[in-house]
């Protein structure tokens, strides 16, 4: 009996390990339901990770947007164009007016001057030669032609001088008060500019010729942070420097204002035309003084305001009405002190009567 159950004791003991791994398979699909749980999760985690992927290329490409688009250059409009001869176009009035003067007054009147001294230098050359006049004539005056060749220079200079000198008073011409004031300060080997009445500085270095090119502008001209004016509204520049002298010069606006250091100079125009203008340092100002370009971007007034704001600043309008509501504020709170002294005054005032007639009466019964 004992041999039997030993028997069925070592046999259970064997046949153990096989019901062991006969059940094995029957608990791998639980093992496999968290499996697929933990896959259908992460999908769900994968799918708003890739809409983010998706929608982050978009939003960074609406980050890369600037705040504040910058205009393309138009070629031979703002700027020096090869082989070219004459000025360049001009956006100012003044320009304009400088531009018709000299194409139409000054041109004319040298190219007749400079033809009339060449025939005659020819005619004496050839009619007073030793072999067509062997006796030379001893004529010393001749009162006519002294009187004419004093009397017509000097009718040709008034006649410039009339529209030359109106034409300059009114290049200084102070600006009206709703101009919108820029100060150009030169340094080497770059400019610097403030805007006092909107609050904004900025510095403005020569970009390097293959990212000027990459922005479709002219090389040795353009600049990191250009300057931003509005169109139709009269713009007053001031001009100095830190160091040496310097000169602010954009041929399109008709300007060159030297720029000294310790004084200021002043310019006015206004520009006509929307669209990008540019300029450079007219003043030898060292070793790097070719590289100091301007470029100015003429805008719209609407353009402009937006512009002042994406570089934190404010038009004077809304300074003004700050300071109107501030000191609106301040007026009301000074009212508001005022009227509540008066109402403590007046509250403090039957206490105060009261007590007077209080040590009356007692000053009476004393007595």
């Amino acid at each position: 009996m004992n041999m039997l159950k030993t028997a069925l004791a070592a046999l259970c003991m064997a046949l153990a390990p096989a019901a062991a791994q006969a059940q094995q398979p029957a608990t791998a699909p639980a093992a496999a339901a968290p499996a697929a749980e933990a896959g259908t999760a992460a999908e769900n985690a994968a799918t708003p990770a890739a809409a983010d992927n998706a929608a982050t290329p978009a939003a960074n490409a609406e980050a890369a947007k600037p705040a504040f688009p910058e205009a393309k250059p138009v070629d031979g409009i703002g700027q020096p164009v090869n082989g070219a001869i004459g000025l360049q176009p001009q956006v100012t009035k003044l320009g304009g007016e400088a531009h018709w003067m000299h194409d139409y007054i000054l041109m004319p009147i040298m190219t007749i001057i400079s033809l009339f001294v060449l025939l005659l230098m020819l005619w004496v050359v050839a009619r007073y030669r030793a072999k067509a006049n062997p006796v030379p004539s001893k004529t010393t005056h001749n009162t006519f032609i002294e009187v004419i060749w004093t009397l017509v220079p000097v009718l040709i200079l008034v006649g410039i001088a009339i529209p030359s000198i109106s034409l300059l008073a009114r290049q200084y011409k102070p600006a009206p008060k709703d101009a919108v004031t820029l100060k150009a300060i030169g340094n080497q080997w770059y400019w610097g500019y403030e805007y006092p009445d909107h609050g904004i500085e900025l510095t403005a270095n020569m970009l390097p010729e293959d990212e000027a090119k990459k922005r479709g502008e002219p090389g040795l001209l353009a600049v990191d942070n250009r300057v931003i004016l509005p169109v139709g509204v009269p713009i007053k520049v001031l001009v100095t420097a830190n160091d040496v002298i310097h000169s602010w010069a954009v041929p399109a606006f008709w300007i060159k204002m030297d720029a000294v250091p310790g004084r200021t100079n002043e310019v006015t125009f206004t520009i006509d035309k929307p669209g990008v203008y540019y300029g450079q340092c007219s003043e030898l100002c060292g070793a790097r003084h070719a590289y100091m370009p301007i470029a100015v971007e003429a805008v719209s007034p609407e353009q402009f305001a937006a512009w002042v704001k994406t570089k934190g600043g404010k038009m004077p309008a809304e300074k003004a009405a700050e300071e109107a509501a501030a000191a609106a504020a301040e007026a009301a709170n000074a009212a508001n002190a005022a009227n509540a002294a008066a109402a403590s005054n007046a509250a403090e005032a039957p206490a105060a009567n009261a007590a007077n007639a209080t040590n009356a009466a007692a000053a009476a019964t004393g007595s």
